[in-house]
């Protein structure tokens, strides 16, 4: 009962306002800014942040000297006001497109990895059967694409938890697997050897992927495991693209999803060492919110991916 009340107490009191300026109060951390950014005064806002902290009864932010800092019970309020708010965007875009002639859209997360063959295939497949649907894919690395989910920017992503604790709000159907390969460029000093160990190139510099993202920490494993300090010439590059361009003009390594990288070698722009690493990264899957409901676009696609999935274990791909 008191459940139903509570609920009846935020349908009828929290408005699109509120939770802009809670959004706007996470990204500037200073009421003054966010007021700007929602064009009305301090203090304004000021009652307007404590009128939602009332009626929900906690404290959202802290006040500190130099501005605000959502609480801990103001992260998740944050996260909703962020996935409600990006679900309104994509509902106008879709109304427009629709005004347009268009046939709605539909906003998709993938790590690169599984983005050559799973997602474009299935992309591929879906436009056949609805040529006037909007398709937008975002994101490259795992962190990025929770990052987009939680921001409700994507409508669900292709990727792997890149913290543990992101179970508790979202929800993970295992997929498939990626072979990660570690390639230098065509013409390297290490390009034709035989064998090569992690531990001897650690002495050469490396592009990797950002620390948050399972790949890195899979590689960071490795070289833990080799009794192998991580490289120190090292550039951190979350782009893919800007990843292979480094590697391609330097003499760089780095470790990428093996159908990133399926062009490059075909090419012979890059070669592949001998040498495997992760073996122990987990397997990469459909992301989806807790309790949220694809729309029917988004259930078909879903349902292409998950073929074209079995499709590709059952062929050993």
């Amino acid at each position: 009962m008191l459940k139903q009340y509570f609920y009846q107490s935020l349908l009828h009191r929290l408005r699109y306002k509120h939770l802009f300026l809670l959004v706007a109060l996470a990204d500037h951390g200073n009421l003054h800014q966010a007021a700007e950014t929602l064009a009305m005064s301090q203090p304004a806002a000021t009652r307007m942040l404590q009128e939602v902290e009332a009626f929900l009864d906690c404290t959202l932010f802290e006040r500190q000297a130099r501005g605000v800092k959502p609480t801990e019970v103001g992260e998740e309020i944050i996260r909703f006001a962020r996935t409600t708010l990006g679900g309104l965007q994509r509902t106008a875009d879709s109304l427009q497109l629709w005004q347009q002639g268009g046939f709605g859209q539909l906003i998709i997360g993938t790590i690169m990895g599984a983005a050559p063959d799973l997602v474009a295939q299935s992309v591929a497949e879906l436009k056949t059967r609805k040529p006037l649907l909007r398709i937008r894919i975002k994101g490259e690395t795992s962190d990025q694409l929770v990052e987009l989910l939680e921001q409700g920017k994507v409508d669900f992503a292709i990727g792997r938890f890149s913290e543990l604790s992101q179970h508790n709000w979202l929800d993970f159907e295992p997929l498939g697997n990626e072979v990660m390969k570690v390639v230098v460029r065509s013409g390297h000093a290490l390009a034709g050897r035989e064998s090569v160990t992690l531990a001897e190139l650690a002495n050469w510099p490396w592009v990797l992927q950002p620390l948050a993202s399972p790949a890195r920490q899979v590689l960071e494993r490795e070289f833990e495991h080799n009794h192998s300090a991580t490289p120190l010439n090292t550039v951190e590059c979350d782009s893919i693209f800007a990843t292979l361009q480094l590697v391609q003009r330097s003499d760089a390594v780095t470790a990428l999803a093996e159908p990133v990288l399926r062009d490059h070698l075909s090419a012979k722009l890059l070669t592949a060492l001998p040498l495997t690493i992760g073996q122990n990264l987990a397997p990469y899957g459909l992301l989806t919110r807790k309790g949220e409901t694809l729309s029917g676009i988004g259930l078909e696609f879903v349902e292409i991916v998950r073929r074209m999935a079995l499709h590709a274990r059952v062929q050993g791909v």
